[in-house]
């Protein structure tokens, strides 16, 4: 099961960055300067926020079945991610983006809830494997551009939405619910409130917001830091191509950094290790202007390090809320955590290109430290915590 769930989630997420991978093709095609050309991102990113806040606060993430939820999710971002091929205008796909947002809010919380009903001992590595899914699904389509470099934008988008429509088939197909999936609960107005008593599940929620500040922005434009930074050494051309294979290293990693971490957790303690792995992260995003300029093996080197450690603290985060969160509101919690975390990517995301008119792409990804190092001191507030309780 938890192998199909988290195949689910790579063929579904791939509809979040399809169009990032092909930006500057679509770009060049409808004349979009550099900040409409952020907003193929961050449209997803307000899409998404939206579809996860209007979900938690209907209380539809426990009050469906979550199987139903990431099956309808990845149709309908399917055909709102399809239909940018025929978009007559730059303001329709930016629509189209945060309509495939929208859509996502339910696939990658439902994915989390489906994996949890199954698992209770291994929960941090059962989590850590799906959030590795969905780093890894979110880096197929910068695959796809440096494998096919000379394939028509349009091919890469249409790829990732049939790859969506082939994850609603086999989660819809073949999956079941765990023993451990809280039973679909009657609508709770007060919902929200009894998620938030708890100081555990608040705790892990500022330890997720620092964790967001730092990691879709530093995703997002990885790829062009990188073909900056090589732009000095080989063609541009080259230094495009090498730059979407970086930025596909670093989601990949990411995917490796979630599932060790979650392994991990399971026997050294999820706040622990969430808490060193932001700590790294840091670093890294501290030590990123020296890589800058330097040879590619260097790039790579930062690539790996960088998007294991970003991502190594994510599943912690939900597998915490789960487990101080009430059964019943476990869908509404990790509903309302992800809705509020990809809304503060999106300040830390736009941020990032003018920081780099101001100071160079150097320095473009200096700024996201101080969001690790906030969570950080969150996951050992709650360590003191256990410890007290123990």
């Amino acid at each position: 099961m938890l192998a199909l769930i988290a195949l689910g989630e790579v063929l579904g997420m791939t509809l979040w960055f399809s169009a990032t991978a092909a930006a500057p093709a679509i770009a060049a095609d409808y004349r979009m300067d550099v900040g409409a050309r952020a907003w193929l991102t961050m449209a997803v990113q307000a899409g998404f926020v939206a579809g996860t806040l209007v979900t938690a606060l209907t209380n539809l993430a426990d009050a469906i079945n979550a199987r139903r939820l990431f099956g309808a999710g990845c149709v309908l971002g399917a055909l709102f991610n399809a239909s940018i091929a025929i978009a007559p205008s730059s303001a329709v796909i930016l629509t189209l983006r945060f309509c495939t947002g929208m859509s996502l809010a339910w696939v990658y919380p439902p994915g989390m809830k489906i994996a949890a009903g199954w698992f209770l001992e291994r929960r941090g590595t059962a989590l850590g494997i799906v959030v590795g899914a969905v780093g890894l699904g979110s880096s197929v389509p910068h695959l796809l551009a440096w494998a096919g470099a000379g394939l028509p934008w349009r091919v890469l988008v249409g790829a990732s939405s049939a790859l969506a429509i082939a994850a609603a088939v086999i989660v819809g197909a073949t999956v079941v619910d765990g023993p451990y999936v809280s039973a679909s609960a009657p609508f709770d107005r007060h919902a929200l409130r009894v998620v938030l008593r708890s100081r555990g599940t608040r705790l892990a929620m500022l330890g997720y917001f620092g964790h967001m500040w730092e990691l879709y922005a530093m995703w997002t434009w990885m790829a062009a830091f990188a073909s900056t930074s090589l732009a000095s050494c080989m063609s541009a051309a080259g230094a495009s191509r090498t730059g979407s294979l970086i930025a596909f290293v670093t989601l990949a990693a990411g995917a490796a950094g979630c599932v060790i971490a979650g392994r991990w957790a399971d026997e050294w303690g999820k706040a622990r290790v969430a808490g060193a792995a932001m700590v790294a992260s840091a670093a890294c995003a501290l030590a990123s202007p020296l890589i800058f300029g330097a040879s590619p093996s260097l790039l790579f080197l930062l690539a790996v390090v960088w998007g294991f450690t970003v991502v190594a603290d994510s599943a912690q985060f939900s597998a915490l809320v789960t487990d101080y969160t009430p059964r019943t509101h476990v869908g509404t919690a990790l509903t309302l955590q992800t809705s509020a975390g990809f809304l503060l990517t999106m300040i830390s995301m736009r941020l990032v290109p003018p920081m780099s008119a101001i100071a160079g792409w150097r320095w473009a990804f200096v700024f996201l430290a101080p969001g690790p190092l906030f969570g950080a001191l969150a996951m050992r507030s709650m360590r003191d915590r256990e410890q007290r309780t123990v």
